[in-house]
């Protein structure tokens, strides 16, 4: 896995709809941390370092720098404005090295399947359960040169060492199939013939030559 990425918190010491939101103009991110029994310790976080974070890591590990204690955490959710998709606030769950923690970590389809087909993907993520520190950032699963009718199910794919997928080992993750034309297609296809049979030849109008 990747070095962690510090983050500086600071401890909030108010609370409600109001704090959080002087928070935010602060550029800061409420935050809350819990786990392991511990009381839920309510943080802000830097935006800017924030926002690079969950943006480009699914299931981050970070460590926390809280008044110079250190914390290794996950971070579990992440919730957004519906319209802005600002960050509006994230969970933190404390976590120890060796201990394992059950997530949901995105789908990635790799190679090319057999020519002339395409690949339908059913579930952009699955569940596992693997270690705090070294959560997999995608379950790779590969549909080279897989024909038509091929079905990619859980217990087709392998994950990283030290992972286990707890979705059904019977779910179709990827489905191998042939495109092919709707009724749709097929009646604006016919209609557009009797268009082309029914137009003039050389698009040239009739009419009395005076």
């Amino acid at each position: 896995m990747a070095d962690q990425i510090t983050l500086t918190a600071t401890v909030r010491t108010e609370f409600g709809k109001g704090a959080a939101r002087r928070t935010r103009r602060a550029g800061l991110i409420p935050a809350v941390l819990y786990g392991h029994g511990a009381e839920p310790q309510h943080l802000s976080l830097p935006g800017h370092e924030t926002f690079l974070v969950v943006k480009d890591h699914a299931n981050a590990v970070v460590t926390l720098d809280v008044d110079g204690k250190k914390q290794t955490a996950l971070v579990k959710d992440v919730q957004r404005d519906p319209v802005k998709r600002n960050i509006e606030h994230i969970d933190l769950l404390i976590i120890r090295r060796g201990e394992k923690v059950t997530v949901d970590v995105p789908v990635h389809v790799e190679g090319e399947s057999a020519p002339g087909t395409i690949y339908q993907l059913d579930y952009q993520s699955l569940t596992v359960t693997a270690p705090a520190t070294d959560i997999p950032e995608t379950i790779v699963v590969s549909i080279d040169e897989l024909e038509e009718g091929a079905v990619v199910r859980v217990s087709d794919i392998t994950p990283p060492a030290g992972t286990e997928i707890d979705t059904d080992p019977e779910t179709a993750v990827v489905i191998i199939s042939v495109p092919r034309a709707s009724a749709e297609d097929l009646e604006a296809d016919e209609a557009e013939g009797e268009e082309a049979a029914a137009a003039p030849e050389g698009g040239e109008e009739s009419g009395d030559e005076s």
